[in-house]
């Protein structure tokens, strides 16, 4: 492989260009965010040999993170979420009942574990601060990793175009290698060409594509396999990649799975990808519906005296009464009555029609920027999410949960094809993917994406995120309105 200008363990460029800065916030929240705490703590409650505890809890905080790589520059950055974290820190607590145990430490278990819970979040805190940092960088198209792809020119064009429509992901294609005849229509450059099948000189292929990642300084070559290139063919490319330093993707087909749900196998010496049922029974359903009743009933009541304010307001700023009832579709097609605060005026149903020509979603949904039809205090509800607020009565019936996709209405409904009705499996929600993803200036098929991205991949602690998330875009208010 010398010929190929191409050296062993190439660092990609989306590492590379990483800020520097990654790796020293990383370690001093880790060291210092375990340290001081438990320093602090343990001298103020008179524990003894406080500096020697708040030492061993930041080298042992700092180190089971180096352990588990999360110092690497592939990990840096990216978002992993609260729950990665939580295990590392509980990680942390059991070598620590060990490291207690061995030197006969007599400090008080539960001063311990109070001192150590600022260390779980000031980590958490750095990563969101360099995960904000790099999303922003790769929405710029800085930091991103340059891929070749390599597949039929059909195949190949798909997944040009499915990265091509998203901003979520590092990777930027410079350049495809289609495989046997056809044209692509991508648009992006055509690096080279793998003949129909297998080459008598199975190097041919190898060449090919190492001469393609060197002209056009790829980091990655991802493959979208098919009936030319699989099998012992797709094997000789990755030998010739992996020789070379290089990294291989292959892509399963899959759209929207998550990998919570995916498990890597090995039959007879295949590679096989096994793809877990969407969370329909046992006990996180279960939890999900605990949630959302007892989240709803003490919401209800805690927020009463706020309910009580927003009804003041709305009789006193327009006629008409402070609810608004609409009929909306539930799970599995059930019709039911969904409440909110009225925010337009009580002839708004009627005036639609003659709305229609300034509807500026792209599908199924009506959504207007500046609505002559919202009221004064109406605008102010949907700015902040108030007018959402009585869809608790809904969540306590059964209606509605907490998190699920959005509830459409009966006419969305009736234009639904196979694909949109999926999203009615589950029940709908309060707020959803849709709505800490952008609400109202997502187009329609970033909604019905969103959606089903939410029902295949359901899970109990993805609602607790999105719970958590769905504060910070209320305060934003993007998309509202």
């Amino acid at each position: 492989m010398a010929g190929t200008g191409l050296a062993q363990g190439v660092i990609p460029h989306s590492l590379r260009e990483k800020a520097r800065w990654y790796l020293p916030a990383a370690l001093a929240a880790d060291f210092l965010g375990a340290g001081l705490p438990v320093g602090l703590v343990f001298d103020s409650a008179g524990q003894p040999r406080a500096l020697a505890c708040a030492l061993g809890a930041a080298v042992a905080w700092t180190g089971v993170q180096a352990i588990r790589r999360r110092y690497s520059m592939r990990a840096l950055g990216e978002s992993r979420g609260v729950l990665p974290v939580l295990h590392d820190w509980l990680i942390l607590l059991g070598v620590l009942a060990v490291a207690r145990a061995a030197t006969g430490e007599s400090s008080s278990p539960l001063v311990s574990l109070g001192a150590l819970i600022p260390a779980l979040l000031v980590t958490v805190a750095c990563h969101k601060l360099t995960y904000r940092h790099l999303s922003a960088a790769r929405r710029s198209a800085e930091v991103v990793s340059r891929v070749l792809v390599i597949g039929e020119p059909g195949s190949a064009d798909d997944v040009i175009g499915h990265l091509a429509s998203r901003t979520d992901h590092p990777y930027v294609v410079v350049g495809v290698v289609p495989v046997g005849e056809g044209r692509c229509t991508s648009g992006v450059p055509v690096a080279g060409r793998l003949a129909d099948a297998m080459p008598e000189a199975p190097a041919a292929d190898s060449t090919a594509v190492l001469e393609a990642v060197r002209s056009h300084h790829a980091d990655l070559v991802l493959v979208s396999p098919g009936a030319r290139i699989a099998g012992e063919r797709l094997r000789r490319v990755a030998w010739a990649l992996h020789d070379a330093g290089l990294e291989l993707a292959v892509i399963p087909g899959l759209v929207e799975v998550s990998v919570k749900r995916l498990e890597t196998l090995s039959a007879g010496g295949l590679a096989v990808l096994r793809v877990a049922p969407p969370v329909r029974r046992g006990a996180q359903p279960v939890l999900k519906s605990l949630l959302d009743r007892i989240g709803a009933g003490v919401g209800l009541l805690l927020l009463s005296p706020l309910f009580l304010g927003v009804i003041l307001a709305i009789r006193l700023g327009s006629r008409g009464p402070a609810f608004y009832t609409q009929r909306r579709i539930g799970r599995d097609g059930a019709p039911f009555t969904m409440w909110k605060f009225r925010t337009m005026v009580i002839d708004a149903d009627a005036r639609k029609a003659d709305l229609a020509g300034s509807n500026e979603n792209d599908g199924l949904m009506f959504k207007m920027r500046r609505d002559p039809r919202v009221t004064r205090i109406g605008r102010l509800l949907r700015r902040t999410s108030l007018d959402e607020l009585p869809q608790l009565i809904n969540v306590l019936g059964g209606q509605m949960s907490l998190v699920g996709p959005r509830p459409p209405l009966p006419e969305e409904v009736a234009r639904y094809g196979d694909v949109e009705l999926r999203r009615l499996t589950v029940r709908p929600g309060m707020t959803g993917l849709w709505q800490i993803s952008g609400r109202s200036d997502l187009s329609w098929d970033e909604t019905v994406q969103l959606d089903l991205q939410y029902v295949d991949n359901w899970s109990f602690t993805s609602d607790v995120d999105v719970v958590a998330r769905t504060f910070r875009a209320v305060v934003d208010g993007r998309g509202a309105y």
